[in-house]
């Protein structure tokens, strides 16, 4: 049985930053479950690009509100409390309008140190 705080990963290699964003890996490849599973926090005011090329995702909204624009299609969606969203390998762009937090899934599971690189995905998961 697999259980773990978030006091207990804070500060810890599963606790990754990027400009704007925090992710708390409470579940990554490493535990065996074939997903990973993140706290996600995001700044008020924050504008991410985003594409997941190599992963499914979903998000939970806890609290916060935000947009999220489908760059191919240009439709926006309205996300606060109690939204899920899944980009299905969409481009998108995040425009958050207050401070986000999130509960967010990936198949394949991260690894936990993973970071958004040039074009807003993560490196495809390595065998």
């Amino acid at each position: 049985m697999i259980v773990r705080t978030l006091d207990e990963i804070t500060d810890t290699e599963r606790d990754v930053r990027g400009d704007g964003w925090r992710a708390r890996r409470l579940l990554v490849r490493d535990d065996g479950l074939g997903f990973s599973l993140s706290e996600t926090t995001v700044d008020g005011g924050a504008e991410m690009n985003l594409w997941y090329k190599h992963h499914d995702e979903a998000c939970f909204v806890i609290e916060g509100k935000a947009e999220i624009t489908e760059r191919d299609t240009g439709t926006v969606h309205t996300l606060g409390p109690g939204s899920v969203y899944s980009p299905e390998h969409d481009r998108h762009t995040i425009r958050v309008i207050s401070p986000l937090r999130l509960v967010c899934v990936f198949n394949p599971a991260l690894t936990g140190r993973e970071t958004h690189d040039a074009d807003g995905s993560y490196l495809a998961a390595d065998t």
